[in-house]
Order: C-alpha cells, then structure tokens, then sequence
C-alpha cells in the first residue's frame, strides 16, 4: 500500500478501540441472497487476493454493511469507486471487479473512527446491484484464477522474483521477513498480487492490474512496473552520489587554491600581471552563466592564466573571456504587461496602423497570460515612410523592454550573422551577438532592418543563417561562430521589416508572421503632419510654436501638389523645407513671426510638382486608367490604345513583360470575340494595326493586373467611345470574358484616391479585401465589382457614342 492510500485509509489506533461483537442473535440478522455480497466502496486503495489492508469506514451505508457483516461473519466485496469525490457513489461510480475479503477486525477508536481489518480472498464481478437493503449489496459472480503451470508464465514469474529480489535491495532498511514472505510465495497469481499491492502505483494503476484475469498480461503489467520503479530508484541514486562528489569537488579545488594564494605570498611573487586574470574572473562569476559556459570560461581562463602577455594569443583570448563575460546570460528586463497603457503609447507614437497595434495588444494579452511562451517573428512590409522602424521602438517602449536595431541591407557575408572564427585576426561575433551585447538584455527587441535587401556572396548566404535566428524551435541554442558556446535567443522579440516580400527566400518568409503595413490616404497624412511631423521639423530647425506656423491648407497643398508617395516621408522633407525658409527669414530679422499658407508655398517650395492629367489623357477614345502595385505601394497607370491603317498586327511598346504582353493579346482576342455585341465591324481588325503603348517607358512592367485596363482600351478604340476619366479599373481577364482575381488590392485603392479617382472598378472576388482598405478611403471612394468585361464596358464606356474620329 502506497503512501496515498495510507492518508486516505488510515490504520486503527489500539488505544482505547472497541471491537464490535456479533452479539445479536442469528434470527435477526439481514437474510441475504446465496450469490450476494455486502460491497465495501473505498476510495484511493485497491485490495488484492492475499494481502491483509486497513480500511477506514465513515459512510453511513459503508458502516452499516460492515457492522452487518462482521456480526454475521459474512465476506464483503472490496471495490474501487472512480469518482472520489462522489460521497454516496451510485453503482455506475464504481468499478465491476472488486476482492472478496473477510472481516479480521472491526474497530472502533477513540475518535468515533471506524475500521475494518480486511484480508483479501478472491476476485469477483459486479453483476447487479440489489437496492432494498440499508448499505451495498449486489449479486457477484466469483473470479477463479487460471492455472500458473505454463513455461511462459513460470518465465514470468521468474523475471518477475529477480526483479523484486533487486528492488528490495534498492531499498532501505526493508525488513527481511518482508523478503522472507515473498520468496516464500509459489503461485504465480498471488506472487502477482503480492508485488503490486506492495508497490507504490496509483490507484487506478492497481485497479487496472486486478482487472487484468489474463494471468501472463497481468505478469507483464507488473514487471513493466516494477522495472520502471528499479530505474527511477537507481536513477535517484546516481544524482545523490553525483551531487555528493561534487560538493567534495568544490571543497578540494577551494582549499588547494587557497594554498596557491598562500604559496605564492611566501615567494614574494607579484600580482600585477594577475590583475586581469582577476578581473576576469570575477566577472565570470558575475555573469551568470549556464554551467556548461562557465566550465568551459573557467578552462579558457585557465589557459590565459598560464600564457605569458606577450604570447600572441593573449590579446585574443583575453578578448573572447571579456565578450563571454559581458553578455546577458540570464540578464532580463520585467514586461510590462498594462495593456491600456501599451494602447496609450501605441496612440501617442503612431496614427492609424489599427491592424497592427491590435496585433501588439494581442501579444501583450498573450504574454500576460503565458509569461513563458515564446515570442513571434513579427514582419512589417510596407513601402517607404510608413513608419516600419518607428514601430519597433514604440513595441520596446510599450513593453518596457531595450531597443536595438540591426541594419540588413547590403550584408552579403554569413560571418555579419554567425560571427567570425577566432582563429582570425580581428574575429568578432556576428551582428546578432553585437545586438544583444549592446542591448544589455537577453528579451530585448530586436529589429532587423530591411530584410528583403540581404545579398549572397562567396562568403555564404545571410538569408540561410537567419534561419536559426528566427525559428523558436531552435534559437534557443543558437550558436556564434566567434562564442563557439550556445546562447539562448528565445526570449528576443524580433521585429523585421521589408518592403516587399518577393525578394526574402521562401524557408526565411515561413518563419515570420507577416503583417503589412498599406500606404495612408491623405486625411491620414495630414494628421500625421500636424500630430508629429510638424513639431519634429519646427524643433529640427530651432523654431518655436510662436514664431512660425503652417495652415491646414497649406498642409493640404504640399501633400497634393509636392508629395505623391505612400509614407510619409517626402511630406516631412517638404515640412522641413518650408521651416527651413521661415527659419532663415527669421535669423535675418525679416520678420517676427510667419504664418505660411497655400498660397505661398510657391515661392518656398516652386511650381506644382503633380497635376491631375486623367481629364487630357482620357478625353480621346483608347485610353483607359489602369491600377498597379509597386514595391513602393500603389500606382495609376494609363493604358493608350491607337490604330492605323495595316495588316492586323498587334504592335506593343513601354517595356511590357510576358505577362502583361500575353494579357494584352488575350485582351485584343477578346475583343474580336466580342465584335458583334460591341457592335465593331469585324473588317476594321483585318485593315488595322493595333498599336499599345502604356507611358513611362523607362520603367519596366509585368504582371497580369491590367488585363481589364487593356480590354477596356481597345474596346474603347474600337467603339470610338471614351472611356470615363474618372474610372480606374484593375482585374486579370479570361478568354471566357471572366474577370480574376488580383493582389495589392489595398495599394492600388490609395493609389486611385492620391489620383484624384473617384470611381474603382475591382473584381468581384476581390471584395473580401475591402476590409483591409481604410475607412477614410472607403468613404471617398465609390466601388464597382466586375464578374465579366460586360460589366467593365457597361460601367467604363457606357452607351453615349462619341462623335465619330478618323482612324
């Protein structure tokens, strides 16, 4: 019986116990049916056949059963309930095999506790409950034990005598009547019996060994337990003496340094070159470091002990001791997990970026309530001036934690990552292990820096080794080249951030959760500009609040007619030019105090930059406003569609790839398809030349988006009907006239509402990104979802005819 089962059944106390008589006489005892049996429900002990268990008795029910079977001599049923916590168990809480016991012993103590002594006999199974009498009784089917002769069995047994005779001997102080007893035990089913009802198994575990009637499985159950039992006992054996000789260790090596210390004062040596040994040393000891590091610090220290300053290695190793030593082995700063006041700071450092800042909350959230779970690879894609960067440092000050930024652009070389070797001259450890360094905490947060700009050389691929970095299921162990000692990156909350995703390799992208960043919209903008970029430019240039301020409209202005951009960037350089002209006005003593407005941005800033052409560039037939993504975000793009007298070539310029050249002639292929519900006279294809062009020639374009753009241009040639100069349109199209499904949803949509567009034409299955499009955007601007090219034509083109044109 287990420690478990001797709290729950405590034995009887002989002080003072009464025993109970059967003093009534026969004829008034409870007649009972031959093949019933009073059940005894216990909870946390189970009873074997052959052993003799205490039982504590405290249920009305149990008491009555057992004073009622001890009067009359009766057998009880000893059986297991599962629901401990059940104080009156219904017949389905308890188990269907059960031991038949006799009552040795029924005391009462002085506490009003009550006891059975029990031997247990024989197995039986429940076969129903009888429910007229005043505790448990149910008729029973008795168990017998199956024959012990067979050479498998006997096998068995054999095993199973070794292995108890070994885990007596693991013991202490057990007694030797205790071996005595179990050598003396022949059959197989009580030796069995005999070892798990002695072995410290959980009460489940014993039950399920009673249940088990196959005599061979039951066998095996109990060896399988008892050998589990031998390994853990040797086991804890094993740590004690390990622990043991390692204080031994510890004492020999301080009393022998001691004599060193000693030795050394008697022959006068001089400590100064052990100054830095010293110094060393201790800050070893300070660090903190896992044992295996500082084992392998304490050799090296040995080594530079022994090694005379001018050796050429000195400098070097003295070197790598002070890197060891100065690294945040288990230096952590405390989160501050007060979401409010994440989502204050979030506010006051940012506007909009919702997605984002929800994001950060909800990981705040989830490290309130896992402190010891593992961070997440962040990545912020965005384009230029959406404050990526910035956002890195209001995650750091939200959670309290240091800030470091490590730079990835341009590093092509896999030592700025894993470090260099020390066996060169100038060795360092890589960037990673610098950052750290500097941050001064091992749950620091981490930026690395345009990641989409790493570059692969003859000196290894960067992207490869940033592999380890950002998986938590193995920075735990990362491994400097230069340290040449693990050091544990898990509890680093890394943050990247790209401006596209094409260029970061595909095993480096599976590792980060990605969150794009959109460009703003210009209500956006000028929020920003008053919110921060005002106030950063006016103390950029030593300004205050009084002596120089910018209108709204002024705001406004330089955001439409100087900036045409998805961040922010180029706005706050512009701010910076207009306080850069105040500012020298104001030195010169010119004047006091200026106010500049819309109105004089022109002589500040120069001429407009960007102007609304949709109206001249969309006035004739054959051109069509088309929407594109770039790594920069969004873009307008026009597609011109003319025909000349020819032969029916298709003629195509502005340095299209092959895909958008395919999707041009798919487009020129549907058109003809389509002639006669265009009502374009099939001959004009066979005596024309088509000529595509779309501007800014210079810069390369690829993709299937403008498909729609296309057709819409041609038809519109065709037609000699303009198209709207107030739609834009994006979409890839199928020779069935279906319009697909495309990408940067989200960037073109700013890109029309920067335009001056106040119309998007957009797949139909593209809807499910209209979520993502800010709300402002969503209110200017006025959505058209195309399934077919019949839906395009209908809402580009419409049916008013244009005067007729010369071809």
């Amino acid at each position: 019986m287990d420690e478990q089962d001797r709290r729950d059944n405590p034995p009887p106390s002989a002080d003072n116990a009464a025993v109970i008589e059967a003093t009534q006489p026969r004829s008034s005892r409870i007649a009972l049916p031959p093949d019933a049996l009073i059940i005894v429900p216990v909870r946390n002990l189970v009873l074997f056949p052959g052993l003799v268990v205490p039982i504590n008795v405290g249920r009305e029910a149990t008491i009555a059963g057992a004073q009622e079977a001890a009067r009359s001599s009766r057998q009880v049923g000893v059986l297991l309930q599962q629901d401990v916590s059940a104080e009156a168990p219904r017949p389905e809480q308890l188990h269907e095999i059960g031991t038949m016991a006799s009552i040795v012993r029924y005391v009462t103590a002085q506490d009003n506790e009550h006891y059975i002594v029990c031997q247990g006999h024989q197995r039986f199974r429940i076969i129903e409950f009888l429910g007229r009498y005043p505790f448990y009784v149910a008729r029973v089917q008795p168990l017998p034990e199956a024959d012990d002769k067979a050479p498998e069995v006997q096998a068995l047994l054999l095993q199973l005598k070794q292995r108890s005779n070994e885990i007596l001997e693991l013991l202490p102080q057990v007694p030797r009547e205790l071996q005595g007893a179990a050598q003396n035990i022949t059959s197989a089913s009580a030796y069995a019996d005999f070892v798990a009802g002695l072995m410290d198994l959980t009460a489940e575990e014993k039950q399920d060994v009673l249940e088990t009637l196959d005599l061979r499985k039951r066998l095996e159950k109990v060896l399988n337990f008892l050998v589990h039992r031998i390994e853990v006992l040797r086991l804890s054996q094993k740590i004690n003496q390990e622990t043991k000789e390692r204080m031994d260790e510890r004492q020999r090596e301080f009393l022998l340094r001691e004599q060193l210390k000693t030795i050394q004062k008697e022959l006068g040596e001089t400590e100064e070159n052990n100054a830095e040994v010293a110094d060393l040393a201790e800050a070893i000891a300070k660090a903190n470091m896992p044992p295996e590091i500082e084992a392998h610090a304490k050799k090296e220290l040995g080594r530079l002990q022994k090694m005379p300053e001018a050796a050429g290695e000195y400098s070097m190793l003295r070197t790598y001791l002070e890197w060891l030593s100065e690294l945040p082995w288990s230096t952590m700063t405390e989160d501050r997990i007060d979401l409010a006041e994440a989502s204050r700071i979030l506010d006051e450092d940012h506007y909009g970026l919702e997605k984002v800042k929800r994001r950060i909350i909800e990981y705040l959230a989830v490290r309130k309530l896992n402190p010891d779970g593992r961070s997440p690879i962040l990545c912020f894609v965005g384009p230029p001036g959406v404050g990526k960067t910035s956002l890195g440092q209001s995650i750091a000050r939200a959670t309290g934690r240091k800030f470091v930024r490590v730079s990835m652009g341009g590093v092509h070389d896999e030592a700025e990552i894993r470090g260099h070797r020390r066996t060169y001259i100038g060795a360092l450890p890589g960037n990673i292990i610098q950052g750290i360094r500097k941050a001064g905490s091992r749950n620091c947060v981490m930026m690395l820096d345009e990641i989409d700009k790493l570059g692969a050389g003859v000196h290894g691929d960067p992207s490869a080794a940033l592999l380890e970095v950002l998986d938590p299921e193995q920075n735990s162990t990362f491994r400097d080249n230069y340290l040449a000692v693990p050091f544990d990156l898990s509890k680093v909350m890394f943050i990247c951030t790209a401006n596209m995703l094409d260029t970061i390799p595909g095993p480096l992208r599976d590792r980060m959760e990605v969150i794009s960043l959109p460009g703003y919209t210009e209500q956006e903008k000028a929020q920003i500009a008053r919110r921060y970029l005002l106030k950063r430019q006016r103390e950029a240039n030593g300004l205050k609040p009084g002596q120089c301020e910018i209108s709204d409209a002024a705001v406004h202005a330089i955001i439409q007619d100087y900036t045409r951009e998805a961040g922010v960037r180029n706005l706050e350089r512009e701010i910076g030019g207009v306080f850069r002209s105040a500012a020298a006005r104001i030195a010169s003593g010119q004047a006091q105090q200026l106010r500049i407005d819309a109105a004089d941005l022109p002589a500040i800033l120069g001429p407009k930059r960007f102007e609304s052409e949709l109206a001249m560039r969309t006035s004739l037939p054959g051109v069509a406003t088309g929407l594109a993504w770039t790594p920069v975000g969004g873009d307008i793009l026009f597609i011109e569609a003319s025909r000349t007298p020819g032969a029916g070539r298709l003629i195509l310029t502005g340095q299209l790839g092959d895909v958008m050249r395919e999707s041009a002639q798919a487009a020129l292929t549907l058109v003809k398809a389509r002639s006669a519900s265009l009502d374009i006279a099939p001959e004009i294809f066979e005596k024309s030349d088509i000529h595509v062009h779309v501007p800014a020639g210079a810069i390369p374009k690829d993709g299937p988006s403008a498909g729609v753009a296309m057709f819409i241009a041609l038809a519109s040639l065709m037609m000699n009907r303009p198209v709207r100069h107030d739609r834009a349109m994006t979409g890839e199209i199928s020779l069935r006239g279906l319009v697909l499904p495309v990408g940067g949803i989200k960037e073109k949509v700013l890109a029309a509402l920067r335009a001056g567009i106040t119309t998007v034409m957009l797949p139909a299955r593209n809807q499910r990104d209209l979520e993502e499009i800010p709300e402002d955007a969503r209110r200017q601007l006025q959505f058209v979802w195309l399934t077919t090219v019949d839906d395009a034509v209908r809402e580009a083109i419409g049916e008013a005819a244009a005067a007729e044109q010369p071809a």
